[in-house]
């Protein structure tokens, strides 16, 4: 898989006026760089475990650095995007959107 899973998860993020980052980390290189050596599981496991050493290295670096109030504009996406009259919405959908829509209603 080559970072294919990203995109639903930041459509998402987004609808719901969250911000959103990823942390990818490669394991093997063995469907696209020929000089590499063949792959292996042992090799695979090897750098599963580097990279979950600096990952936890990162994470420590990242977290005090996030701000904590919510203002970015990843926040605010939906100012923007609700189009529709709101008098049109359907009852059941705010109230199941209700966690997301509640600036608006």
């Amino acid at each position: 898989m080559i970072a294919k899973t990203n995109l639903p998860e930041a459509k998402l993020a987004r609808e719901a006026e969250m911000a959103f980052a990823t942390m990818a980390m490669i394991t093997d290189y063995d469907c696209w760089k020929v000089e590499e050596e063949a792959v292996s599981a042992e090799i695979v496991l090897s750098h599963l475990m580097a990279n979950a050493v600096t990952a936890r290295k990162i994470i420590l670096d990242v977290i005090p650095q996030i701000p904590t109030e919510p203002n970015w504009p990843e926040h605010f996406a939906l100012n923007a995007a609700l189009v529709t009259d709101r008098k049109l919405w359907p009852n059941a959908t705010v109230e199941k959107l209700k966690p997301i829509l509640w600036r608006f209603l």
